[in-house]
């Protein structure tokens, strides 16, 4: 095992795979001649050359779309945004054309692409860069949404989007990237849809994915000098969703809490809740709690921002609850 950056895990993963397949290209605003806005891409113009890695105009729905009509041509898209955010701009490419081609076109092409950049909010960047569309791309049939939360699994994880040939959303954050971790040091891959429990427990299941689960780390740390075991699961995946395992742990532990960064109405959490009730509602020995932000957009003051996001005294609260303690 090595120690790398989060940002050299991401820069790692497409560089193996551009080596390995000369279909893979990447593409967006200051990718190439800057190293990436996040250095995420650090090299790989020296190496790969401006053919295989482009920057491009501040143009997300113009370089979205191309990379959409060249994944139909053969190639293997990795298209970056400076963040989720930006994507807004070019999301009629990625859900009327990426998502849908397959069917529309009657199985004639693939799309095999990656649209990747940050989520979700990043400190006082206020209400239009804080924004997590997790839960708006998993609605979307046809996509594929992976959400990682350390180096390992990023790599792993985006080596696996890139070779799938359905289109794959990949969000990473910006607080995350100067974040290390043990990574191995020959070839590897993570498969989409598993998910994998990151702390074994018995008394109650917390479930997350991306940076917002540190917060869940950080609540079993201090749960635990109470006696409460928390079992943590990382969705990685969030569509494909990984069910199974969820149900597997609340079988076990009679008890859900579902930590998200995103608005409360419809997210991703709502989704497991559903899940959880239709097919393990026997099981539950307490209602399931969601903890998610709050129901408005991002603010800008550092006190409000801070109100705003999920912490881990509020995991703390949420298990408590469903423990009645």
């Amino acid at each position: 095992m090595k120690t790398i950056q989060f940002r050299e895990a991401i820069a790692e993963a497409m560089s193996e795979e551009m080596r390995r397949d000369e279909s893979i290209y990447l593409m967006g605003e200051e990718v190439a001649e800057y190293n990436g806005a996040y250095k995420a891409s650090k090299g790989m113009l020296d190496e790969f050359g401006p053919r295989r890695v482009i920057d491009t105009p501040i143009s997300e729905l113009g370089f979205a779309g191309v990379g959409v009509g060249s994944a139909m041509n053969g190639n293997r898209p990795i298209i970056e945004f400076m963040t989720f955010n930006f994507a807004l701009v070019g999301i009629d490419q990625i859900i009327n054309n990426a998502a849908k081609i397959r069917q529309m076109s009657g199985g004639q092409f693939d799309c095999p692409i990656v649209f990747r950049g940050p989520t979700a909010s990043a400190g006082q960047l206020a209400a239009t860069h804080s924004q997590a569309f997790e839960s708006w791309y998993a609605n979307c049939p046809g996509l594929k949404v992976v959400v990682p939360s350390n180096p390992k699994d990023a790599k792993g994880l985006l080596k696996s989007a890139i070779r799938d040939n359905d289109p794959v959303i990949f969000m990473e954050s910006e607080q995350m990237y100067g974040d290390k971790g043990e990574v191995p040091e020959g070839e590897y891959t993570i498969p989409l849809g598993v998910a994998e429990i990151k702390r074994e427990g018995k008394d109650v299941t917390i479930v997350s994915f991306g940076k917002i689960i540190k917060e869940a780390y950080k609540a079993a740390e201090e749960l635990e000098k109470e006696g409460i075991e928390c079992e943590i699961i990382d969705l990685r995946t969030v569509k494909p969703m990984d069910t199974e395992a969820i149900l597997r742990s609340v079988k076990k532990t009679n008890r859900l809490v579902i930590l998200e960064e995103a608005w409360p109405f419809g997210n991703v959490a709502t989704e497991i809740t559903y899940q959880v009730q239709q097919k393990a509602f026997d099981y539950l020995d307490a209602p399931i709690a969601k903890i998610n932000t709050a129901d408005t957009p991002a603010p800008y003051s550092p006190v409000l921002l801070e109100e705003w996001l999920p912490n881990h005294e509020d995991v703390i609260r949420a298990v408590k609850k469903v423990m009645y303690k």
